[in-house]
């Protein structure tokens, strides 16, 4: 039986009084692309906050691959995020990131790689500028890149369409087509409800930190709460 690539038992995280998320049941499956939808303040992104080991949970157990999200140097090496607030440095150039990416996951990546990674996600020509000069567009596409360096077996996007031009959606959504084509998973965090339901097999949606609806794109998109999620922006 195939390792689940989350599976997530009693979860729950607190915020001082405030529960963000409440007793979380979840399995997803190895090759699933799930759309993880709800309104603001729901525990999407914590929940992928927990996932990628940038916040540990209150209570409950969460393993990823198959591994306790207590040991994230090994939860890292699965994971891959494209965050709406880009995890880069200012102060590098575009590659330089990416240098330091790659060294961090302790990957051999030849200058030329790291390269070609960039000329994928439309920065060629600003592989030596500094990140600090980036418009947020460009800065989520260096994320993109920076996400897949070490191509994961798991990538959670969090609200990776905002500030993106056309051709940067267009290189999300393609992203998501690899992943899928590949058999690895994807869990895609998004208000763009018909994106989600169009890019994904399956709908999870939580509801103040807890599970609201579980089940297929075409379930989901017949039920009362498709209409509801117009407003979950």
């Amino acid at each position: 039986m195939a390792i689940p690539a989350v599976q997530v038992v009693g979860l729950a995280k607190r915020y001082g009084h405030n529960w963000a998320l409440r007793g979380l049941d979840l399995t997803v499956a190895a090759g699933e692309a799930v759309a993880l939808l709800g309104p603001n303040g729901s525990g999407k992104s914590t929940l992928l906050r927990i996932l990628v080991t940038a916040a540990r949970p209150t209570l409950g157990d969460v393993r990823v691959c198959g591994v306790p999200i207590a040991d994230g140097d090994e939860v890292r090496r699965h994971v891959g995020l494209l965050s709406d607030r880009p995890p880069v440095y200012n102060e590098l150039t575009a590659l330089e990131n990416l240098k330091f990416a790659a060294a961090m996951y302790g990957l051999q990546a030849s200058e030329s790689d790291l390269r070609d990674a960039l000329a994928g996600v439309g920065l060629a020509r600003a592989s030596g500028s500094r990140v600090g000069t980036f418009s947020q567009g460009m800065g989520q596409r260096l994320s993109l890149a920076r996400a897949t360096l070490q191509n994961p077996d798991l990538i959670l996007l969090d609200e990776p369409y905002n500030a993106l031009d056309a051709e940067g959606l267009r290189l999300v959504d393609q992203l998501l087509a690899k992943v899928r084509a590949a058999g690895k998973t994807a869990i895609l965090a998004t208000h763009h409800i018909a994106k989600g339901l169009a890019l994904c097999d399956r709908v999870v949606a939580l509801r103040d930190g807890r599970l609201a609806f579980d089940g297929p794109t075409a379930q989901f998109a017949a039920s009362p709460l498709a209409e509801e999620a117009g407003a979950w922006a």
